[in-house]
């Protein structure tokens, strides 16, 4: 290929220059401008995700054996004594490949490289050197920005001088280094901050001990031993008519500053292009191969006011449909950072409908706790974009009763239909995060809970006398999810019927859409009132 290749790659960037442009805009929002991003590349399986993973200090990037693990860009942070940088790992680069993927990598590639301050080539110190590396050599050359190549895998001294034979691609910083056992890892990065700029280390925002325990109004003990009558007169001292706007305050101090969204569901049903709409960007990978997406990609983007990090995690597939180690990773990473979130778009192809699949998806994000909304995509394939035009378009109400027969524990949550191909209602998707975020770290004063409860007739609640209990009175205990202690008489699990009669009580009474409702019982025995003796003076 030789010099033709070369140009072609030229022309192909040169192409891309306006394209790439919209990205950086994008991907570098929220962003420090002074805070320099240093861009790890190479060929696939040199261990550039073992590499990414050292700098930031944690399991970022999915690693294995298996080639082309790799594919979008990964961003992390470089923290080291006191000051800090951003790093993109990318995927492994074969520039004359042109199949979809590849080229597809190739391009996110770029768009990180047009970023860069800085930029290391990571390379096999077992491999011999072959074509496609002394082309990415040239081409990385061509940037005029400082380059180092990171010969790895040099697990044993004797290899260091097998290192030295790369220097035949003309990169005069050489560093051999062995990732995956931190050798040379700590030299390379201290290198690294005499070109990259820095900025001073920041600390990394603390979410609220949600389940803190609350501050109840009185002493436990003392609580227990009061009537009823003596409660409330407490409760009606303690709220007034500013509880309101004070309760407000308290729910704005607890939400944190950046709202995280996990994007789930099962492989192809669009949530790469949901994405890439949210941030206006091409930041995913996106073809109609099913699994194309692997690393969990996360985008911070500011929206009337608001930070929203949007996580694409890898499509869920069912137990033993997953063959490679990567997709098997992969399907682990995207529970785990489900786990990390505190909303989960629930993404449903519009076409197919709601699968088992997709109910066993939506389970784990209403069994983790997570706040949920459902976005039925790709609904202008069964509406203005139908293929077959005898069959009427389909029905927004009747469609969502579907989607609530097939997943009725997630009654609670808001659904919306979009179109992350050509951008039809997916602004809706930032208020509706907004809105059950909102709910989600909403606080009940312990007053209000009682109120509540007083108008409660739990006669209509159908569940058997053995599982029956008297609730003495109730408090929430925690937010995100809001979670609900009741103090009862009897130490017995609360029955399925029982909870679900009170959870929706309390969801029409103060709403709480969108989240899961939590309730603990704490079972304590009333002891006889017996006023206290106020002493004279």
């Amino acid at each position: 290929m030789g010099h033709l290749g070369l140009c072609e790659s030229a022309i192909k960037v040169n192409n891309l220059k306006e394209e790439i442009g919209n990205n950086i805009k994008v991907s570098k929002i929220l962003q420090d401008e002074d805070e320099g991003l240093l861009a790890i590349v190479g060929r696939p399986n040199v261990g550039k995700s073992t590499l990414f993973n050292k700098m930031v200090g944690r399991r970022r990037a999915i690693v294995g054996d298996e080639p082309g693990i790799t594919r979008d860009r990964l961003y992390g942070t470089v923290r080291w004594n006191g000051r800090q940088f951003r790093v993109v790992d990318t995927g492994g680069i074969v520039p004359e490949d042109k199949e979809l993927i590849p080229s597809e990598i190739f391009r996110q590639a770029r768009v990180a490289l047009d970023e860069a301050a800085a930029v290391v080539m990571v390379t096999d110190v077992r491999t011999e050197l072959t074509g496609p590396d002394m082309e990415l050599a040239r081409l990385l050359q061509k940037l005029g920005k400082p380059l180092y190549l990171a010969v790895n895998k040099v697990d044993d001294p004797k290899l260091e001088a097998e290192a030295e034979n790369f220097r035949r691609l003309g990169i005069k910083n050489l560093w051999p280094i062995s990732a995956e056992h931190s050798t040379g890892v700590a030299e390379l990065i201290e290198e690294l901050m005499t070109v990259i700029p820095t900025i001073a280390e920041v600390e990394v925002e603390k979410r609220p001990n949600n389940f803190a325990r609350r501050i109840l109004p009185r002493d436990e003990e003392a609580e227990f031993g009061e009537s009823d009558e003596d409660y409330e007169d407490t409760e009606q001292e303690e709220l007034h008519a500013t509880d309101e706007d004070a309760l407000e305050d308290r729910l704005l101090e607890s939400m944190p500053n950046e709202i995280k969204i996990a994007i789930i569901g099962h492989p192809n049903v669009g949530k790469s292009t949901l994405l890439n709409q949210l941030t206006e960007s091409d930041r995913a990978i996106v073809s109609s191969i099913a699994g194309t997406t692997r690393d969990a990609i996360d985008e911070v983007v500011e929206h009337a006011g608001k930070r929203f990090r949007f996580i694409d995690t890898a499509g869920i597939r069912r137990k033993g449909k997953t063959h490679l180690m990567a997709e098997k990773m992969s399907v682990v990473m995207a529970r785990k950072h489900l786990e990390e979130a505190d909303v989960a778009l629930m993404v449903i192809d519009a076409v197919e409908g709601v699968s088992a699949l997709d109910a066993n998806i939506a389970g784990y994000a209403h069994e983790s706790g997570r706040s949920v909304v459902i976005v039925v995509n790709k609904w202008d394939a069964v509406t203005t974009a139908r293929g077959d035009e005898s069959k009427p378009a389909a029905d927004s109400r009747v469609y969502e009763e579907q989607v609530r027969r097939s997943l009725k524990f997630l009654d609670y949550a808001p659904v919306i239909f979009v179109s992350a191909l050509n951008g039809k209602n997916v602004k809706r998707v930032f208020e509706a995060v907004e809105r059950v975020a909102r709910q989600r770290w909403r606080r009940i004063t312990t007053g209000e809970m009682n109120r509540f409860l007083k108008n409660v007739d739990f006669e209509r609640a159908s569940v058997p006398a053995r599982n029956k209990i008297r609730i003495y009175y109730m408090t929430q205990a925690a937010v995100a999810p809001p979670t609900f202690v009741l103090f009862t008489d009897r130490d017995v699990k609360l029955h399925f019927a029982y909870q679900r009669f009170l959870e929706n009580q309390i969801r029409e009474a103060f709403e709480f859409e969108g989240t899961p409702i939590w309730m603990k019982i704490s079972a304590r025995k009333r002891r006889e009132f017996v006023p206290s003796v106020k002493k004279e003076r």
